[in-house]
């Protein structure tokens, strides 16, 4: 049974920074793609970042610059640096696993950014 659990969300003030992470179980990561969504209130879903098996990384232009993503392949964990954050990065963040044949998602962390 495949797991993905999201941790590090919370309140903070626009200007500072969290760090999530998605522990994984069920699942070995390093073999699949990774990718954090954010969903806001009344908005889609939306691509944020994601890490392929290669190692490469894509981020959506609101974040360039200011969200790392990364892979810790000992912990089989995977984490979303998120630093000068915004009123408008308030969402909830999804941690999603996929391939060619899987598509798993945790139950989403709430990050709150205070003006």
């Amino acid at each position: 049974q495949v797991q993905l659990v999201e941790s590090g969300g919370g309140l903070v003030q626009a200007g500072g920074s969290l760090r999530l992470s998605c522990a994984a179980s069920g699942i070995i990561l390093r073999s699949n793609g990774m990718a954090w969504y954010r969903q806001a209130p009344g908005k889609q879903r939306e691509l944020v970042a994601k890490i392929t098996v290669g190692g490469t990384t894509y981020y959506v232009d609101s974040v360039k610059g200011r969200f790392t993503i990364s892979r810790d392949n000992a912990k089989n964990t995977v984490y979303l640096q998120m630093n000068s954050l915004k009123p408008e990065d308030t969402a909830v963040y999804y941690c999603n696993a996929y391939g060619t044949f899987i598509d798993y998602w945790g139950q989403g962390t709430q990050v709150t950014v205070s003006s």
